[in-house]
């Protein structure tokens, strides 16, 4: 086994509550060479685990607190239906253990655990992982497998095929210095792509964020351009503007369409001739900082009102990708419920509750105009209010057609009766 890499060299990870178990377990497989091991107590930080790396096979206890295994290997299931899972379980779980297996996990090792047999189920699972790595690599249909960094949209959770596509556009224009227009409805998540866009372009500075709605002309250029000492009444020292702080690396321009006029001019000068003037100073600067600029609105009817300039929505919209809203994005519901429900349980320290299929198909429904930042909010204030059982649509504010706010009913552009991710999406949850 020294000479058999994990599948894809991810880690495995060793789920359980007590401390000689996972010393054992972890010794036993380092002791065969297989050094890239995470060792996990609390089965409440084995998705937030997940979410910044994810593993190439589980060892899981069936018997714990918060989340018993057979609940968190559901969760697995539904969102990372390619990762195997052994289950570790004592003599009188073995029913359980079998229950689990058709559930989906890929074997089963009895405690206390014997070498031979666990090295035997993991380089059994390891195997199974890597064939189905292969295969999934083969199917030229799946649009993450030609992705050529998928760790840097690894915070991003989402099998949609639109999202896909965005992800791929996004690899296309990352190295190129010009402007990007981000467009979508709010909470939509307009702020949370302009991450992978910076990274992928390796620029070597920050990325720095400002949102400029309700900025008057002197705030947006101070805040933007800094100012030198005696530039107004209490102006002392000089100031650093953010474009400065910003270079060699990416300005991020949240709501661009509230932005004044006049300091539209400001912001066109800066991205035709990549200079500015700090506010009181008369000696021209430049910048190297790349712009990304995000709205909700439609910029081209607001020129038509006079409120938004032509030559600046040129300039901006030099690359432009627009972010669907989650009404649109019905196939990644499950697994954003499942990210909030867990992160929510984990801060408010209350197990992580079942997800009753009815309760998807109603939220399917919902218009959710707020989008993701809506649904988000949802989910913590029903957690708040969560006791025990499976979730209920009572606990969702707005969500019962009896409740004022709701929503009208619509046709869910996607169904998701098993509430699981399609081969190839190995390496997304949310």
């Amino acid at each position: 086994m020294t000479n058999r890499q994990q599948t894809l060299d991810r880690p495995i990870f060793i789920v359980d509550d007590e401390p000689e178990i996972l010393l054992a377990v972890d010794t036993c497989l380092r002791m065969a060479g297989l050094n890239h091991t995470i060792t996990i107590s609390d089965a409440r930080d084995v998705i937030r685990q997940m979410e910044r790396q994810v593993p190439g096979l589980i060892l899981l206890d069936l018997n714990m607190p918060h989340i018993n295994g057979e609940r968190l290997l559901k969760m697995i299931r539904k969102t990372y239906p390619r990762i195997p899972v052994i289950v570790l379980t004592g003599t009188i779980e073995v029913e359980t253990a079998v229950k689990c297996m058709k559930i989906g996990a890929v074997d089963y090792v009895l405690k206390p655990v014997e070498e031979a047999r666990l090295l035997a189920a993991v380089k059994q699972a390891l195997d199974l992982g890597s064939r189905e790595d292969m295969a999934k690599a083969s199917l030229s249909g799946e649009l993450f497998s030609q992705i050529k960094n998928p760790k840097a949209f690894a915070h991003i959770f989402t099998q949609d095929k639109k999202m896909h596509s965005i992800f791929h556009y996004i690899e296309a224009i990352a190295p190129s210095s010009q402007p990007v227009l981000i467009l979508g409805e709010t909470g939509v998540g307009k702020e949370l792509i302009s991450l992978p866009i910076h990274t992928l372009s390796q620029r070597k500075g920050k990325l720095v964020k400002v949102n400029v709605a309700g900025l008057d002309d002197n705030v947006f250029s101070d805040t933007l351009f800094g100012h030198v000492p005696g530039a107004f009444t209490g102006a002392q020292k000089a100031r650093q503007g953010l474009i400065e702080q910003a270079a060699g690396g990416t300005l991020f321009l949240d709501e661009i369409g509230d932005l004044a006029l006049t300091s539209q001019v400001k912001l066109l000068r800066l991205l035709q001739e990549r200079e500015y003037l700090p506010l009181g100073s008369d000696r021209i600067r430049y910048s190297d900082a790349r712009i990304i600029a995000s709205t909700n609105l439609d910029l081209w009817a607001l020129e038509k009102e006079g409120r938004f300039r032509k030559d600046l929505i040129y300039r901006l919209s030099t690359h432009t990708l627009t972010l669907p809203p989650l009404r649109e994005r019905l196939l990644d519901l499950p697994l954003l419920l499942d990210r909030f429900i867990c992160q929510a349980a984990h801060e408010l320290d209350k197990p992580v509750p079942e997800l009753p299929k009815p309760l998807i198909e109603q939220m399917e429904t919902y218009p959710f105009k707020g989008n993701i930042r809506e649904l988000k909010s949802m989910v913590y204030d029903a957690m708040s209010r969560y006791k025990k059982g499976p979730m209920t649509a009572n606990l969702f504010k707005g969500l019962g057609s009896s409740e004022p706010g709701a929503g009208p009913k619509t046709t869910p552009l996607f169904s998701c009766p098993p509430l699981r991710k399609p081969p190839g999406n190995w390496w997304k949850r949310p």
